[in-house]
């Protein structure tokens, strides 16, 4: 079954803000002032890890049961390097991250080796791991002009 997701982006007056909507919930983007931002919020690649790591514990959540996995805390602590010369267009790299690294914590009484193959559950089965990992078809559907 598709299902289409939809968010608007639309670049506010100060700085780099970007005020962000998706199924009603708002999420304001920037910059530090380093970069011409006003550090009123989340820089974009940040967030972008963030995204990752709830999507994974999200997924966690749901399908601990299903593993008979039980545990009393479980978070990530993610990682991922970006050459900032790309998005500065001071050399032909690449503008996005060029490795993502994370960890899963568990706090829980399972076996490493459950804890293992639930930690590769998990990355097989959050779409965003999906998405990043196997890359996502970006189509461009051109300029409105309003």
């Amino acid at each position: 079954m598709l299902t289409t997701f939809k968010a608007t982006a639309r670049k506010l007056k100060d700085g780099m803000q970007v005020d962000t909507e998706a199924n009603g919930f708002k999420i304001l983007f920037d910059e530090p002032e380093k970069m011409g931002g006003t550090n009123q919020g989340i820089n974009p690649m940040s967030a972008m890890l963030s995204v990752l790591g709830g999507c994974q514990a999200i997924v966690a959540t749901m399908f601990a049961k299903k593993f008979n996995i039980e545990f009393s805390d479980f978070y990530l602590e993610i990682e991922g390097d970006m050459d900032m010369a790309g998005i500065m267009q001071k050399s032909d790299v690449r503008s996005g991250f060029q490795e993502i690294r994370f960890n899963m914590h568990f706090k829980s009484e399972n076996t490493k080796e459950e804890l293992d193959a639930f930690s590769k559950f998990i990355e097989k089965t959050c779409p965003i791991s999906d998405s990043l990992a196997n890359g996502v078809k970006l189509v461009n559907q051109g300029v409105v002009i309003d």
